[in-house]
């Protein structure tokens, strides 16, 4: 498994974490950074990781910010992208198993970093069930492209 991660200025310590478990676990990381302290702009990940989720470069992608929100709807505007905000190991399994989630948002003000290595741990290790939630799915990717 290939993994895109990003993080603004807000995430940077979670991030490094993360991307250490992924190594560890065999994962490889392409890290987009940022390895700063100073404020940036969230979009400025979030995007570049989504477009190469979009693009096939990498099987999924994980987004770090102070609570996740900002990265999650950067994220979602990439045509493609199915990106859940998690906060809890229920959901992080239930978006991979039901939404097919491509990418995973999470913020470092909003959770510790045990749990989010634990929920990062889930969602990457958790397969899609299609089945039913197939159909769920396609609708949205019809919708997505859809000329509006």
């Amino acid at each position: 498994m290939k993994v895109a991660i990003g993080s603004d200025h807000a995430g940077v310590q979670l991030r490094q974490e993360i991307v250490q478990m992924m190594k560890e676990l065999g994962i490889e990381v392409v890290d987009i950074g940022c390895e700063c302290g100073t404020s940036v702009d969230y979009p400025d990940y979030a995007v570049p990781v989504a477009e190469k989720v979009a693009k096939g470069e990498v099987d999924r992608g994980i987004l770090i910010c102070g609570t996740g929100i900002g990265m999650s709807i950067a994220a979602n505007k990439v045509k493609g992208v199915r990106c859940a905000l998690v906060h809890d190991l229920f959901s992080a399994k239930a978006t991979r198993q039901h939404n097919d989630s491509n990418v995973l948002a999470m913020g470092e003000r909003v959770i510790g970093p045990g749990l989010a290595l634990e929920i990062a741990k889930v969602w990457l290790t958790t397969e899609y069930e299609g089945g039913r939630h197939g159909r769920r799915v396609d609708k949205i990717t019809q919708y997505e492209n859809q000329s509006v």
